[in-house]
C-alpha cells in the first residue's frame, strides 16, 4: 500500500509542477499585456488630442482670407508658409493620427484575444486534469 501511495505523490508532483508554471507564464503575460493595453491607451489619447487640435486649427484656417499671412514654427523660429500649405500639413496630421490610433486599436485587441487564449488553454489544462 505504502509503495501506490508513493507511486501516486510522485506521479501527482510533475502535474503541479506543469500547472504553477502554466500559471506563472499566464501571469507574467497578463501583466505584459497590461502595461502594453495601458501603454497604447495613453497614445491613443495623446493622439486624439493631437488630431483634435489640427482639426480646430484647420477650422479657424479655413475662415480666413487667402491673402493672410501664416506662419509655422519650427522650433525657436516661424517660417512663413502659405494657407493652402498649413492646411493640407494639418489634414495630413489628422490623416495620420487616425491612422496610427486604429493601428493602436487593433494591437489592444490582439493582446486582449491572446491572454482569452492563454487562459482557457489553462481552463482546459485543469479540466483534462479533474477529468483523470
Amino acid at each position: 500500500m505504502r509503495s501506490s501511495a508513493f507511486y501516486l505523490s510522485i506521479m501527482a508532483a510533475p502535474v503541479d509542477l506543469e500547472l504553477k508554471k502554466a500559471f506563472s507564464e499566464l501571469q507574467a503575460k497578463m501583466i505584459d499585456t497590461q502595461q502594453k493595453a495601458k501603454l497604447a491607451d495613453l497614445q491613443i489619447e495623446q493622439l486624439s488630442r493631437m488630431k483634435k487640435h489640427a482639426n480646430f486649427t484647420h477650422a479657424e484656417i479655413t475662415s480666413l482670407l487667402n491673402s493672410t499671412r501664416m506662419y509655422e514654427g519650427a522650433g525657436r523660429m516661424f517660417i512663413l508658409q502659405s494657407k493652402d500649405e498649413i492646411s493640407n500639413q494639418l489634414l495630413e496630421k489628422q490623416k495620420t493620427a487616425e491612422e496610427k490610433i486604429k493601428e493602436l486599436e487593433q494591437k489592444k485587441t490582439y493582446l486582449e484575444r491572446s491572454v482569452k487564449e492563454a487562459e482557457d488553454n489553462i481552463r482546459e489544462m485543469l479540466m483534462s486534469r479533474r477529468a483523470q
